[in-house]
């Protein structure tokens, strides 16, 4: 018998569909051997999911991140987004796409950092759009799960912060913020 990692109530990360919870772990007969399953609901897909235990492992169903993963995942989201020039997009989503059903928290950090900057295009093409927020949702649910917040005050802090890094990217040169500024009188 595979032992358990998890146990019915454990919230985990299924790597193509995100945080999903453990409803309960059952035993099922398969021709003369008896197999145990664990059942995943995924509430925001309304899905389930029956993985093998002998296999939770390889197929790369892990427990949520630890704080401090959040934290760094923060700080790639911040940072600049990496240029990919000379390569078509077709190649950029295959990795984006790859990188999100890692399940990977600072892969799919390096996926919002790199398409959130240009998030207000309306030129952006359906699948960018598409892989953005499959990215994001992903990302946002871990982190609510992780830090016990509810989705709608992480996402106002979240896109807080995601205006303040597009504010600092902008030229800060034409800010002047003299309090001796010039009036001129019509």
């Amino acid at each position: 018998m595979t032992q358990k990692t998890f146990k019915k109530g454990d919230f985990v990360v299924y790597p193509s569909h995100g945080v999903g919870k453990i409803t309960e772990v059952t035993a099922q007969a398969v021709g003369d051997l008896t197999l145990e399953f664990y059942q995943i609901n995924f509430e925001k897909e309304k899905m389930n999911l029956s993985v093998p235990v002998s296999r939770a492992n390889k197929i790369g169903l892990r427990h949520l991140c630890s704080p401090e993963l959040i934290d760094q995942s923060l700080d790639i989201v911040s940072e600049a987004a990496q240029t990919s020039r000379g390569i078509m997009w077709s190649r950029r989503a295959q990795e984006y796409e790859k990188k999100i059903n890692s399940g990977d928290i600072l892969a799919i950090a390096e996926v919002i950092r790199d398409l959130h900057r240009n998030v207000k295009n309306p030129d952006r093409s359906y699948s960018e759009r598409l892989i953005y927020e499959s990215a994001y949702n992903r990302f946002v649910n871990e982190v609510c799960h992780v830090r016990k917040v509810s989705v709608e005050k992480f996402e106002e802090e979240f896109s807080n912060m995601l205006k303040i890094d597009e504010i600092k990217g902008d030229d800060e040169e034409d800010f002047d913020d003299d309090d001796d500024d010039d009036v001129i009188a019509a």
